[in-house]
């Protein structure tokens, strides 16, 4: 007698995975990784105010649940986002999440600096990462496939999220403005396993700003160059005297 055995694939375990960020201290760890470097264990647990032991145990947690990934150093473990889409997923949840009482001058400013200008996995987000995407479309090296002329969201882009389809491609400009900014020639080549162009709807701004490959390469070049510089333990980050001198002169850029 022949039997047939029928794989059915369940409905995805949402809640599951939502418990992983439930947790305040686990939500912390997260969001202190959400920049896209790799932090060892005590600096996280410092950045989420809570003892060595009990980091550790919420680590483990993340790291079984598949969100963080480790990756052992000499002695040090280092720990980071197992992948952009979990950063995706922290950005998504601060749009709805309430915002946290400010305690100290410290506090509010911190909050401030990361509207200003912060990092989204591994490209520039915040006010200073949508004004970069601006400019690149106001000087033609990013185009608009549709009918939009800035950087708006279309009705359908969920705030906070990847943007799907998005309606950007390279423009005539593309070579010369991204070469002034530092990048090679080949920097607009869409070779390369990544996606050149990705696009996210800034949670703070509510408009697009750049991701791909390409964004990823601007805030390596604008670190490299001092134009930008990261916060200690903090994905803030400051433009520079420097930086704001040539961002305004290159591209027309201006933050306050």
């Amino acid at each position: 007698m022949e039997t047939t055995t029928a794989i059915h694939r369940g409905d995805a375990d949402v809640a599951h995975v939502a418990a992983l960020f439930a947790d305040r201290t686990r939500a912390r760890v997260l969001v202190a990784l959400a920049d896209g470097r790799s932090l060892p264990a005590g600096v996280l647990a410092t950045e989420a105010g809570v003892s060595a032991q009990a980091a550790s145990a919420q680590l483990a947690r993340l790291r079984e649940g598949g969100l963080i990934d480790v990756e052992q150093s000499g002695r040090h473990r280092y720990y980071r986002l197992a992948s952009d889409q979990v950063a995706t997923i922290l950005e998504a949840l601060a749009v709805i999440a309430p915002t946290e009482p400010v305690r100290s001058l410290r506090e509010g400013t911190r909050a401030a600096a990361l509207r200003r200008a912060r990092t989204c996995y591994d490209h520039l987000a915040g006010r200073l990462g949508c004004a970069v995407t601006t400019a690149l479309l106001e000087r033609e090296a990013l185009v608009r496939t549709d009918e939009g002329t800035t950087t708006e969201r279309r009705p359908r882009d969920h705030l906070s999220s990847r943007v799907a389809d998005a309606p950007y491609e390279l423009g005539p400009a593309a070579t010369d403005v991204l070469a002034a900014l530092g990048l090679p020639h080949d920097a607009a080549s869409p070779a390369g396993a990544r996606p050149l162009l990705r696009f996210c709807v800034d949670w703070s701004e509510q408009r697009h700003h750049l991701g791909g490959r390409l964004g990823a390469d601007l805030l390596t070049r604008f670190l490299a160059a001092g134009w930008v510089a990261r916060r200690p333990r903090h994905r803030a980050v400051d433009l520079t005297e420097l930086g704001a001198d040539r961002l305004k002169s290159l591209i027309g850029v201006e933050i306050a």
